[in-house]
């Protein structure tokens, strides 16, 4: 090998390794916006939260019973907004999570590869329709036709939130636990076929056990998600905070009242403007609880498997 070739090796490998450099750059880069945009998140919503308890105090904050931020006679008590998202997210899951389950047993283990195919992405569609499409869905389709059985339903109610809520996280309870029990070992099934086992009980006590971790973790997202929604919730649920559990009446939760305190009713500097921060904090807290409960269970699934 000559000179020359030597050389131009040599160039060849800086050139890689100064590309190798730009790229990690570039990903490190990426990563610290991420890092950085999470930290102004909070440091916004703490400054603005402090900026609410310093004129309201934390007791009648968390234990108050009544939200009227923006009558004369104000009060700031974040109960009936919980309840209301309580209501909510629960409506939803106990529709969403036996649906999108079973939906996900049926696809990977009764249906047919063809059916799979079809069905499986069609389910996920509903993924990407815009929220407020479910809330019209829940206000003019869902409630009429719940008006039909129980006549008493106010017209704007949790239930109808709640059902086009589950509706709307469906595909992520359904695709993510397809996926977990798709992920099974064939031979964990064809073990509990060999000792004479049913497929009902090789789903039962093998499938099921073994990915439920990631089931659960695909519940806690979802949930997660079902917590944070706004639009469906504003539209079909109405902005009457009172503290019940009725799902048949008009309820107001924590997103809902931070997007009418953000769409011009309260003036800036205001209290009424902090709460929607105090709120925002509130909610942020919760579902970072949540999604570090989601992490410790896949990271439980990542051993398992």
């Amino acid at each position: 090998m000559n000179s020359a070739s030597i050389i131009s090796i040599k160039r060849g490998r800086r050139r890689g390794v100064i590309s190798e450099k730009i790229i990690e750059n570039l990903f490190l880069s990426a990563s610290v916006i991420t890092v950085l945009a999470v930290l102004v998140i909070i440091f916004t919503l703490v400054s603005e939260s402090l900026s609410f308890f310093l004129q309201i105090s934390p007791r009648e904050f968390f234990l108050g019973t009544q939200w009227t931020a923006f009558f004369e006679d104000r009060s700031f008590g974040v109960l009936p907004l919980l309840s209301g998202t309580i209501l909510t997210s629960t409506i939803a899951l106990l529709f969403a999570v036996p649906t999108g389950v079973g939906s996900a047993i049926f696809l990977s283990e009764y249906s047919s590869e063809r059916v799979r195919r079809i069905v499986k992405p069609t389910l996920e569609v509903l993924a990407g329709i815009p929220t407020v499409v479910y809330g019209y869905f829940a206000l003019y389709f869902i409630t009429p036709n719940l008006r039909t059985f129980i006549p008493d339903i106010s017209i704007f109610n949790a239930l109808s939130a709640g059902l086009a809520v589950g509706v709307m996280i469906l595909p992520t309870v359904a695709s993510l636990s397809e996926d977990a029990i798709y992920a099974v070992p064939q031979n964990l099934k064809e073990v509990a076929y060999a000792l004479g086992g049913r497929k009902v009980d090789a789903i039962v006590r093998v499938i099921i056990p073994y990915a439920l971790p990631a089931i659960l973790s695909a519940i806690i997202i979802a949930m997660a998600r079902v917590i944070g929604e706004t639009m469906i919730v504003t539209i079909a649920a109405g902005l009457k905070p009172s503290l019940t559990l009725n799902p048949f009446e008009s309820v107001m939760t924590m997103t809902a009242a931070i997007a009418q305190a953000a769409t011009g009713d309260a003036p800036h500097g205001t209290v009424q403007y902090s709460s929607l921060f105090a709120v925002g904090t509130y909610l942020f807290v919760i579902v970072m609880i949540l999604n570090s409960m989601s992490h410790l269970i896949r990271l439980r699934w990542s051993i398992k498997l």
